[in-house]
């Protein structure tokens, strides 16, 4: 029996001596040992105060967002009649011998008059007007002109409902999705997701996404409430959707979790990622170990380029030092980043005797059984 002991006692402290025990994540001297023999493949930056505004200037890296944005305008107050609207007409007569009324009936009603792919309507005993580009109070200007030239007398009300081309599609991420017409020229897109009820909850980092003439543009929805300049008025046929950030970074090692995690917010910074991994594990990581992996693409390591020596790339974070977590709320973290936090080395003697003294707690327990 104190023969097993002594075996078991001698094979955890040999481990100990060796420098660590056996776990899922390997220690950052393990790590940063090819760097100093000469046998790594990869880069090794520090990341520090005077480190950061070098690596601010090499290229991004992961899936980045490469859409552009269109800046807000300022739009006509009133809708604008493009083909595919719908105008009712009523046209009142009070003459005794109309060519439009009767005695007893002084007005007519033209109902649902579609505005034509060239922008006209047709009239009976006038012929096709031409409406494409006017508001409805001008619309119904030009009906009555033409009008009175067989009808010196009418009077002209005019009504439009907007068509597919004074109308906007709210597609997803929002409340209530679907087909909203534009009350006016100046009908933005944070007017559009408000029409449609607002941001679905469980979007995490929502992104704007706007179709239009066979294009994509994209931003953020903080982007957009940061900066008001950039709520774009819509056009008639625009599609509206919103989505979850893609972007991610993975944790790995000694983290508190082991995840894929997506980008809560536009730029996030180490200690951001830290805390949203659950931070490193205080029995197990090393606050002096913590490592970013990242690939550049080859070009950033060409001559003339501003990047690093090699494509990959392991930064150190030393989170015991001042300089270094305020380093890591600064230093920025790329999508696709894998995040390391390593375990600390067990090589003081108070960890040893703890160790032992555990491992003859149980036994002592066991025998006591």
């Amino acid at each position: 029996m104190f023969f097993k002991t002594f075996v078991m006692m001698g094979l955890i402290l040999a481990a100990a001596g060796c420098g660590r025990l056996p776990g899922g994540a390997p220690a950052s001297e393990e790590v940063l040992k090819e760097v100093t023999e000469g046998t790594s493949d990869f880069a090794l930056y520090s990341v520090s105060r005077a480190f950061l505004p070098t690596v601010a200037q090499w290229p991004a890296t992961g899936k980045q967002e490469r859409l552009s944005w269109i800046s807000a305008s300022t739009g006509a107050r009133n809708s604008i009649i493009q083909p595919g609207d719908s105008l009712n007409i009523r046209i009142w007569d009070s003459s005794d011998n109309s060519l439009l009324t009767t005695a007893e009936q002084k007005d007519i009603e033209l109902a649902d008059m579609k505005v034509a792919s060239n922008g006209d309507i047709f009239l009976p005993y006038v012929g096709n007007v031409s409406v494409i580009g006017l508001t409805p109070d001008l619309a119904r200007e030009e009906v009555q002109t033409a009008f009175e030239m067989i009808v010196p007398s009418a009077q002209v009300q005019l009504a439009m409902t907007e068509g597919r081309n004074n109308s906007v599609d709210l597609v997803s991420g929002v409340l209530q999705p679907g087909t909203y017409p534009m009350p006016d020229r100046n009908y933005s897109v944070l007017g559009l997701i408000s029409a449609g009820g607002g941001i679905s909850a469980n979007l995490n980092n929502p992104q704007i996404r706007l179709m239009r003439d066979g294009r994509i543009y994209g931003t953020s929805v903080d982007k957009l409430l940061n900066n008001p300049q950039l709520d774009t008025l819509l056009r008639g046929g625009d599609r509206v959707f919103l989505e979850e950030d893609e972007r991610y970074f993975l944790s790995f090692g000694a983290a508190g979790r082991e995840d894929l995690h997506i980008f809560t917010k536009d730029e996030m910074s180490a200690m951001d990622a830290v805390s949203i991994m659950g931070g490193i594990q205080d029995a197990k990581a090393d606050p002096k170990g913590l490592l970013i992996l990242r690939e550049y693409p080859a070009s950033a390591t060409r001559a003339g380029v501003r990047g690093p020596q090699q494509t990959r790339v392991v930064f150190s974070v030393d989170l015991t030092t001042a300089d270094g977590l305020f380093s890591a709320r600064r230093f920025q973290i790329n999508p696709d980043d894998l995040i390391m936090a390593t375990e600390s080395p067990i090589n003081d003697a108070l960890t040893v005797s703890n160790i032992i003294g555990n491992f003859f707690g149980v036994f002592s327990r066991a025998g006591a059984i």
